[in-house]
């Protein structure tokens, strides 16, 4: 039993920018239904991309958490300080756990 082929390996999904009524029908989705299972999603949604596609849209585009602008004066220096500890070589984890 192995991996399922990837997305890029199908021919039959869209590829390439999203489109502005792609990303409202992710969204519409995802605010009714929830994620569950990213495979599922595109075909419950009504769209021709596959589930890492989909995932990945709404996990660094669509998300109504993300904070976009600027960081503030107090996220600078955290950020400075945390890599004059950690460097260039941190993980997700590591920074989140510093950083609560």
């Amino acid at each position: 039993m192995g991996r399922s082929p990837s997305c890029a390996d199908d021919a039959n999904v869209k590829k390439g920018p999203w489109t502005a009524e792609e990303d409202q029908k992710l969204v519409d989705y995802i605010n009714k239904n929830g994620h569950g299972s990213w495979r599922i999603v595109p075909k419950q949604a009504g769209l021709n991309r596959c589930g890492k596609s989909c995932r990945l849209r709404w996990t660094n585009y669509l998300r109504p958490d993300i904070k976009r602008g600027k960081f503030s004066e107090e996220e600078e220096r955290l950020i400075i300080n945390l890599h004059s500890v950690l460097g260039n070589k941190y993980g997700d984890q590591t920074f989140y756990h510093l950083v609560q």
